[in-house]
């Protein structure tokens, strides 16, 4: 009750330093659940590139078209030795000319389910509700978890898809869906998928394709890419390399180059997160130093006079190390309800689920940097007043 005591008789510089403290564990909770959710999709990332080889035309394109190879380029790759199994990729944009996109810029997209992919990929992905497409699935679609959520759909319900855009052209073409599974939220790449059958995805990537070209084109017989899995102890990198050295017109991705760019991105988000939060965190810090070094000397007689009756050093080093650690702990976990309210506001504001991501490790850290800002920004301050000399201080007016 003291040490309570002796912050409240100075309320407004208290308050002041305490609102240091809140606005940086505020800016720390924040940008580090904007940062928690990347770091988990760059997780989610990882654990499936790191498993798999991704297979594209040589002559450029990726994910979402622009470079196309036959369909018998799969029953290619599987003659290859060490190669376990390999499946067709066929994906396409969900919502063609938006630039909307959620989970960290992975736009929703459309892509043939395949089996393969999620039996040998070390990324598991689970079903909440329905089922998955097969094969012989004619326009039925299983949702990821933020792509459901965005356009409110459940299983039984019917979806257009591609989505039309709002300046979409005469010849803009998609078709209805009847949703049949909602997958359960990974914080990942799937949740802002829709996934049809093979034969699906290839005629909306046919669809796709200018008109000029589409009559002259067999959508059926190409697809955008494919994904390879080795055998056990196969070393992924080394079999990439001979995917692309004995296929011709395709180029095998190394795992490890993939990887290692997620890394990279990951590094330099997270660098830039927490330089922004520690900067806010420094300023917090400052104040609480200020306060008690003023603290210190507005009670140098008090002090003074507790070590001319018998106080002893250590007990005049904790009251003052008390003092701060509490404004410390009192700011942190202002500023982390704060930044909690915030961001759940913010998540739940947004119909894909949002980009925040509170996990208890965020809390913890949150909290125990209030605790350790507070008190070691007491640390000198609280030495000062416990060297002190009594009869100094007594004289001191």
């Amino acid at each position: 009750m003291g040490i309570l005591r002796n912050l409240w008789r100075r309320k407004v510089r208290t308050v002041l330093t305490v609102a240091g403290i809140v606005m940086g564990i505020f800016a720390l909770t924040t940008m580090g659940a904007l940062a928690e959710h990347f770091n988990v999709l760059l997780g989610g990332g990882i654990t499936y590139y790191g498993s798999s080889i991704q297979v594209a035309s040589d002559t450029g394109g990726g994910s979402f078209g622009g470079g196309y190879m036959s369909l018998d380029t799969v029953n290619k790759i599987k003659m290859i030795d060490g190669v376990r199994a390999v499946g067709p990729a066929v994906q396409v944009l969900a919502k063609p000319g938006s630039v909307s996109a959620v989970n960290f810029g992975v736009p929703d997209y459309v892509m043939n389910y395949d089996p393969a992919s999620f039996k040998y990929s070390a990324f598991k992905v689970t079903l909440a509700d329905g089922q998955w497409t097969t094969d012989s699935s004619r326009f039925q679609v299983t949702l990821g978890s933020s792509f459901a959520a965005e356009f409110n759909k459940h299983v039984g319900d019917v979806i257009n898809l591609p989505v039309r855009p709002k300046d979409a052209t005469a010849d803009f073409v998609n078709h209805q869906f009847t949703v049949i599974g909602i997958l359960d939220k990974t914080l990942t790449a799937p949740d802002s998928g829709a996934f049809v059958s093979l034969h699906d995805a290839q005629m909306l990537m046919g669809d796709s394709l200018p008109q000029a070209i589409r009559t002259n084109v067999d959508p059926y017989s190409l697809i955008t890419g494919a994904v390879a899995f080795g055998k056990p102890g196969v070393n992924l990198d080394t079999l990439a390399n001979r995917i692309t050295a004995t296929v011709q017109g395709v180029k095998a991705t190394k795992p490890s180059d993939l990887v290692s760019s997620f890394k990279s991105g990951g590094a330099v988000f997270t660098f830039m997160t927490t330089a922004a939060a520690l900067l806010a965190l420094i300023i917090g810090g400052l104040s609480v130093v200020n306060t008690m070094i003023m603290s210190v000397t507005e009670r140098t007689r008090e002090i003074g006079l507790k070590k001319a009756i018998g106080a002893k050093t250590r007990r005049i080093l904790g009251e003052f190390l008390a003092e701060s650690t509490a404004m410390g702990l009192l700011g942190g976990a202002i500023g982390f309800v704060l930044g909690l309210l915030l961001t759940m506001a913010l998540n739940g504001s947004d119909p894909s689920g949002g980009i925040f991501l509170i996990t208890p490790r965020l809390t913890l850290i949150a909290l125990a940097f209030a605790v350790a800002l507070g008190a070691g920004a007491g640390v000198v301050p609280a030495m000062r007043a416990a060297r002190m000399d009594p009869v100094t201080a007594l004289r001191a007016q």
